[in-house]
């Protein structure tokens, strides 16, 4: 099979030498400078097929996959067509070790400590209903985690008797080490492990999670990671970030196709972790233990690859700088706007893509419905524990021209509120 890593990727045919000849013109230039290089990135942008009769802002749901990736579902999905049983299991599931590969190396670890899957939700509950926990064992995570994962954890307080702490955070917060102290104060002789959440989906608050993986590992403490908005985004490897396990998705600032994710574990760990999924041998150090799903779809794996390759050829620093630039491009614009509130930093240590926005007088779900009834801006209303906004996330296609209308639809909102 010609795959995403040979020289015949699809990448390689539709965009490879119009990336290279503009990188080429751009030697050079660090990447937050060429954050604001609009040339630049109109070569970035031409490479999504988004449509223009709305502006997509929710790129913190799930994002678009570029047309190499695209093409390269719809390519495989109709080989696989053509003979289901033979194109699937003999042709494309031999090309799940080269990906694995690549996303590893993607991710700075091991090949042999990553799995691919279908989502955050899937890798992360792995770990949460894998992991060996007793009766009054305790877990420590926080009433802003996304809510599949808190609701896993209350299955196993349910079932199990285990105890599941909540702490509590008022967001934005630019002290690390108060979110740290926080995590700190509620450990207790029975605490076995630290839930953290990279990126806090609701307003994109990044998390010191080295500082707390660090402060947890000194006190012999687990820790699992939701990377589900972090990774693909911020320029970092997973095990730097001093985890035992890490759960992502990859549709969401990676764009590959939607329902594709990834686990990864600890190489000595993944031995004491039962696989969510049946399996013959439950209790092996084989990584691949947690990929027995039965029948899923080839096509959407194997097109990860391409979502690969381009996020390669952009850069993760530039990616990064770029979306961060997006973000605070609009953000600047309104936060002193009478009425106007931000619930995100604009310090790039502290959030990246994702800013939470209110306006005074409107609940999350008006501000949501005038932006688009308007001005056809698709964004979402959030209303969670302690977090009432809209959430507006741009990415890479994301054009200025797109956040213009943006400031300029906030500001008359908050008007004629």
């Amino acid at each position: 099979m010609l795959g995403a890593f040979s020289a015949h990727s699809i990448f390689n045919e539709l965009h490879a030498s119009e990336i290279r000849y503009v990188q080429q013109k751009k030697v050079g230039i660090p990447a937050w400078e060429l954050a604001a290089d609009e040339d630049y990135w109109s070569v970035i942008q031409q490479a999504y097929t988004v449509n223009p009769s709305i502006i997509n802002l929710n790129n913190g749901g799930v994002s678009p996959a570029p047309r190499v990736v695209q093409e390269a579902l719809d390519r495989y999905n109709k080989m696989a067509n053509e003979g289901p049983s033979y194109f699937m299991w003999r042709v494309l599931d031999m090309g799940r070790e080269p990906l694995r590969e690549k996303l590893a190396e993607l991710a700075g670890a091991l090949p042999d400590e990553i799995a691919i899957n279908r989502n955050s939700t899937e890798a992360l509950n792995t770990v949460i209903y894998g992991v060996k926990l007793e009766k009054g064992d305790e877990v420590i995570g926080t009433k802003q985690d996304y809510p599949n994962m808190i609701n896993a954890w209350k299955q196993r307080v349910a079932r199990e008797g285990i105890v599941y702490k909540q702490i509590s955070f008022d967001f934005p917060i630019e002290d690390e080490d108060a979110i740290v102290k926080a995590y700190e104060n509620a450990i207790t002789s029975k605490t076995k492990l630290l839930h953290i959440t990279h990126v806090i989906n609701w307003v994109g608050q990044v998390m010191p999670v080295k500082k707390l993986t660090a402060m947890a590992a000194r006190r012999g403490i687990e820790t699992l990671v939701d990377g589900a908005h972090s990774f693909g985004l911020l320029d970092f490897k997973i095990p730097e970030l001093g985890c035992d396990y890490f759960g992502t998705s990859l549709h969401k600032f990676l764009s590959a196709p939607v329902g594709s994710g990834m686990l990864w574990i600890r190489k000595n760990k993944i031995a004491a972790v039962w696989p969510l999924v049946c399996n013959d041998k439950p209790g092996s150090d084989d990584i691949r233990k947690f990929e027995s799903l039965g029948t899923r779809s080839f096509p959407i794996e194997q097109a990860i690859g391409e979502a690969v390759n381009f996020h390669n050829a952009i850069g993760p620093a530039r990616k990064q700088e770029r979306i961060h630039y997006l973000k605070n491009y609009w953000a600047s614009a309104v936060k002193d706007v009478p009425g106007v509130k931000l619930h995100t930093s604009l310090n790039p240590l502290y959030s990246c893509a994702i800013c939470g926005v209110s306006v005074d007088g409107l609940t999350p779900q008006e501000l949501d419905n005038a932006l688009f009834s308007k001005y056809k801006i698709h964004v979402v209303g959030i209303n969670w524990e302690n977090i009432h906004c809209v959430r507006i996330t741009p990415h890479v296609y994301t054009k200025i021209k797109d956040l213009d209308k943006l400031i300029l639809a906030i500001k008359e909102i908050a008007t004629k509120k």
